[in-house]
């Protein structure tokens, strides 16, 4: 991976496993400007308030709170951080939990480096994008949000107005899930959404975007995801 792109970006790495946080820590270490590591989720949320992270990497299960219950803290007063959840399971109940808390993925263990360094991508992507109003779906594909423009290899691309109303609702909310009944307040406004005209719209709304980049989360909604830039 390109380690520039992780310059100046602090992580927190909680686990509660010695062995574990042995070998992964060396490899933050190679990536980032600053790794800060915790055994528990009391030390994490002192270390979080004091150091301020950008990206935050937690197992779910701890001997005190959990990764959720952390997770939960922190966003009553971060809501820009960038949190990677590990488990050793999957279970529906937490992953349900986790959508709700805007986290940038769920990975099961044990962990793939190929899926650690596409999470940690993704991470740097969205607070790049945090920070412009411009989203880069790819170097190619770029969405202007004040100007609501969708443009390819800076080409204008056409919109309907649906199309439009809908990317911008996902562009707006990058780092959670748009929910079938958020879209349909906000797109379908002014009618009922079906479920086969919004099965058209994101057929169409695909076929403008490079492959990959809108995720369906089953009986929840759609994602955004941002491709490595």
């Amino acid at each position: 991976m390109d380690n520039e792109r992780f310059k100046n970006i602090k992580l927190l790495y909680v686990e509660n496993e010695a062995i574990v946080r042995k070998y992964a820590m060396p490899y933050f270490n190679r990536l980032f400007y600053k790794v800060y590591e915790a055994e528990n989720t009391l030390s994490a949320l002192k270390i979080f308030k004091r150091e301020k992270p950008q990206i935050l990497i937690t197992d779910i299960k701890m001997d005190n709170l959990s990764g959720i219950d952390l997770i939960k803290e922190i966003r009553t007063f971060d809501k820009t951080c960038q949190i990677i959840i590990l488990s050793a399971f999957l279970d529906t109940k937490y992953l349900l939990e986790a959508i709700e808390l805007n986290l940038v993925k769920y990975l099961t263990k044990p962990i793939k480096q190929e899926e650690l360094n596409t999470a940690l991508i993704q991470c740097t992507n969205n607070l790049r994008n945090n920070n412009s109003n411009k989203i880069y779906f790819s170097k190619d594909c770029v969405f202007n949000i004040t100007k609501k423009s969708l443009q390819f290899q800076n080409t204008n691309i056409k919109l309907t107005q649906k199309e439009m109303n809908i990317l911008n609702l996902f562009c707006s909310n990058l780092k959670r899930v748009i929910t079938y009944q958020e879209i349909e307040n906000v797109v379908w406004y002014d009618s009922v959404m079906s479920e086969d005209a919004l099965r058209s719209l994101i057929k169409k709304l695909r076929k403008k975007l490079p492959h990959g980049a809108l995720e369906n989360i089953a009986k929840v909604g759609y994602k955004i995801n941002l491709v490595d830039i």
